[in-house]
């Protein structure tokens, strides 16, 4: 007598043992409507034909693929062409591989900082964010730190045009500057720093005085003042010894204010924050190195206290 399979009827075990699938994994394709039977036997198992054997490859091809079961089967039914079907499954896979990346350098960075559970939370928190959210974020600071003043427009658009653009596969160091910056444009005590610089460039603008960015010759200029107060502090002179006084008198000259005023202008500038706003998205943005100043701009400022007694 010839086996059921031999005729071109298969039940559900046989099905198995052609195409390497589970009697469990055929007999939910088939109660979720993706393979019905052809037929049942007097007893009411069910029944299937070769017409089934061949729908079952290019069902388990699109479900290996993580098609789900909607998906697959409008494919088989011709209602969605694979293409279209592929196209959208691929912006979900890209989406959660961004995802998973996250995750995997929220975990680095918690084994290489031995990190607590509070900071975990805040590090997969801050690291789920979008693009956009984390640009929004920047935003929403420099809305609030330069309200109601007047800046300089160039000006404003130089400090808002830097945006954190977080890899999709960061490093431990990006994720961890990335979430500093994040608590950093949060700080109260922050915002309250940057305004007060924003109301101090806004006075004088309103005096006339120009307060754009600074040119190449400006910044040139200030890189000269910086690295002779360097040299200076490596060389163990105090910002009131004659290289000190030397400093300052080049400084107020150039900027053609008493000492006294040049100080008080320099310090306005001055904030190790606000250095490091800009440190943190370089590390963030994999930019070059942004060095510190503000010690030797410190240095500067104590010089032209001193030269104006």
């Amino acid at each position: 007598m010839a086996a059921m399979g031999d005729s071109g009827v298969f039940t559900i075990g046989e099905l198995a043992r052609r195409t390497g699938l589970t009697t469990r994994t055929i007999r939910f394709y088939s109660d979720e409507g993706l393979l019905p039977p052809a037929d049942r036997t007097y007893a009411g198992y069910r029944l299937y034909d070769s017409a089934s054997l061949a729908r079952l490859e290019p069902l388990r091809t699109l479900r290996e693929l993580g098609l789900g079961l909607a998906d697959a089967g409008a494919a088989l039914a011709g209602r969605s062409s694979v293409a279209d079907l592929a196209r959208r499954h691929v912006e979900l896979l890209d989406e959660q591989i961004r995802v998973l990346r996250l995750r995997r350098a929220v975990l680095r960075a918690v084994a290489k900082n031995g990190s607590d559970l509070d900071e975990v939370t805040l590090m997969k928190n801050l690291a789920a964010m979008s693009d956009e959210e984390r640009k929004r974020l920047i935003d929403e600071f420099w809305d609030e730190v330069t309200a109601g003043f007047d800046i300089d427009p160039d000006f404003d658009v130089g400090m808002r045009s830097a945006k954190p653009e977080l890899p999709d596969d960061p490093t431990p160091e990006q994720l961890r500057a990335w979430i500093e910056l994040a608590e950093l444009v949060r700080d109260k005590a922050f915002r309250q720093r940057i305004r007060e610089m924003s109301a101090s460039h806004s006075a004088q603008r309103e005096a006339g005085e120009s307060m754009g960015a600074p040119s190449e010759e400006g910044r040139q200029q200030w890189f000269e003042w910086t690295s002779a107060a360097g040299e200076a502090m490596d060389a163990g002179h105090a910002p009131s010894s004659p290289a000190g006084q030397a400093v300052a008198t080049s400084v107020a000259s150039a900027m053609g204010m008493p000492p006294a005023e040049a100080a008080e202008l320099i310090a306005t500038g001055t904030d190790t924050r606000a250095e490091r706003y800009w440190q943190l998205m370089a590390a963030i943005n994999g930019w070059p190195q942004v060095p510190t100043q503000v010690p030797r701009a410190e240095w500067i400022i104590a010089a032209l206290r001193a030269a104006a007694g």
